[in-house]
């Protein structure tokens, strides 16, 4: 079975809330911290939720989770793609910063595959911190960390398309890398570009299936919550002139708001989620993520009020 992108954002899930009510998806993040044989509990409730998508951040360790346990992303997702039948899976996001495009190509091919087709890329130009250095080389600039992802992401696109792939970068090349029997879906999984930047917005509007952001870059967490809006306003008014550029319909992107990075509170009760989600519907975007609870965390929330939110949340927007 070869499903285009194009097709599998639009499925209903039986057994659970509608994939997409009111011209938005609602999707959850599930941080890679369970041993699975309680992680795989998490991402089957989230299946039987309705949610449209469920996410897991590809870090090698995380702000106040690195002394904690953390799994690795694409193992999750391989194994969460046996534990669940209908909804789908990815990144959000993965980067150039401890990958390589020849292997993690073979890697997204494995879990389209053993999903059955069900995998969404999240990808971006990676940041500091831990992942940045763990592997013991110095922490990019800014720059290169833009240079980098500017060869990371068509080479990467060209490994998913192709059987076989030869290209020489400066930072990443592949010499006859192979890639049989390709994607389940065609021509290759999706893309979600997350990006904010110019150059980034340009690869997102030439790449992406889908765009992603989570706030202000330089310090969601400190923009007054009447001011958030306008940030994202102001970002999508900025790839949809990217787009333009390229000379493609904004229209044809998934606009991906990951919640969590800002002051907002859509989590504390529905009513809060519904005003919060129709602010971000009428400024175009398409699909929410919300974090899976962790107790005694910054993503702490009432599961029962989260679970609510994701059978009743976006049917109450009307």
């Amino acid at each position: 079975m070869r499903t285009p992108p194009s097709d599998v954002h639009g499925s209903t899930l039986s057994g659970g809330a509608p994939a997409r009510v009111s011209g938005m998806h609602l999707s959850t993040v599930i941080l890679p911290i369970h041993r699975w044989s309680e992680g795989q509990k998490i991402w089957r409730r989230a299946e039987e939720l309705g949610f449209h998508a469920a996410y897991t951040y590809d870090h090698l360790s995380w702000r106040s989770f690195r002394d904690e346990p953390w799994f690795g992303a694409v193992p999750t997702l391989t194994a969460a793609a046996t534990a669940t039948e209908r909804i789908r899976l990815g990144t959000l996001v993965t980067s150039p910063n401890f990958r390589h495009p020849v292997t993690l190509a073979k890697e997204l091919i494995t879990v389209d595959d053993v999903s059955g087709g069900r995998l969404t890329v999240g990808i971006g130009a990676g940041g500091t911190g831990f992942d940045a250095t763990a592997t013991g080389q110095e922490a990019w600039s800014p720059r290169e960390r833009a240079d980098r992802f500017g060869e990371f992401l068509p080479l990467l696109d060209e490994l998913l398309r192709t059987d076989a792939t030869t290209r020489e970068g400066t930072y990443y090349s592949a010499v006859e890398a192979r890639n049989i029997p390709g994607c389940v879906q065609t021509p290759r999984v999706p893309f979600y570009v997350a990006a904010t930047g110019p150059r980034g917005l340009r690869l997102a509007a030439e790449y992406g299936q889908g765009w992603v952001t989570y706030g202000d870059p330089r310090g969601p967490a400190d923009v007054p919550v009447e001011q958030a809006p306008a940030v994202i306003a102001a970002q999508i008014e900025k790839l949809r002139a990217a787009c333009g550029a390229a000379g493609r319909d904004a229209g044809e992107l998934e606009k991906v708001l990951l919640q969590g990075s800002t002051a907002e509170k859509p989590l504390a009760s529905v009513d809060a989620f519904v005003d919060w989600a129709g602010r971000y519907r009428e400024l175009g975007i398409t699909e929410l993520v919300i974090h899976w609870p962790v107790p005694d965390s910054i993503f702490e929330n009432d599961p029962a009020v989260f679970e609510r939110i994701a059978t009743e949340g976006l049917a109450q927007l009307g």
